[in-house]
C-alpha cells in the first residue's frame, strides 16, 4: 500500500512537471510571436496554438490505425466554437468563488 501511494505521488509530481514545462512553453511561444509580430493579441496566439495542437491531434490519430477514439462532428468554425467554450470555461471557474458552509448559512429548523 505505501510503495502504490509513493508511486501515485511521484506520479502527480511528474504530470505537474509536465503541465509546468507545457506553460511555459506556451509563454515562450506568445513572448517570441508578439516580439516578431507587432500588434498580435495574446487570445490570437492562443487560438493559432490550439489549431495547431488539434491538426497535430488529428494527423496522430490518422498515423495509428489501431485507435480506440470517437470523433465528434466538426469543423473548422467549430474549433473557434470550442476553444471559447474552452475560454469562458476558465474565465467563469477563475471567477467563481466557492462559499464554505459555515454555522451562518444553515437554516435552522
Amino acid at each position: 500500500m505505501e510503495a502504490e501511494a509513493e508511486s501515485k505521488i511521484l506520479q502527480g509530481k511528474g504530470v505537474a512537471g509536465q503541465r509546468r514545462a507545457i506553460i511555459e512553453g506556451f509563454y515562450d511561444s506568445i513572448q517570441e510571436f508578439q516580439s516578431n509580430i507587432k500588434n498580435t493579441s495574446t487570445e490570437h496566439i492562443m487560438s493559432l496554438i490550439l489549431m495547431t495542437q488539434y491538426f497535430d491531434m488529428l494527423k496522430d490519430l490518422g498515423n495509428h490505425s489501431q485507435t480506440n477514439t470517437i470523433l465528434l462532428p466538426h469543423s473548422l468554425s467549430g474549433l473557434g466554437e470550442i476553444f471559447d467554450q474552452i475560454r469562458n470555461s476558465i474565465i467563469t471557474a477563475n471567477h467563481t468563488h466557492v462559499q464554505q458552509p459555515t454555522n451562518n448559512n444553515i437554516p435552522d429548523c
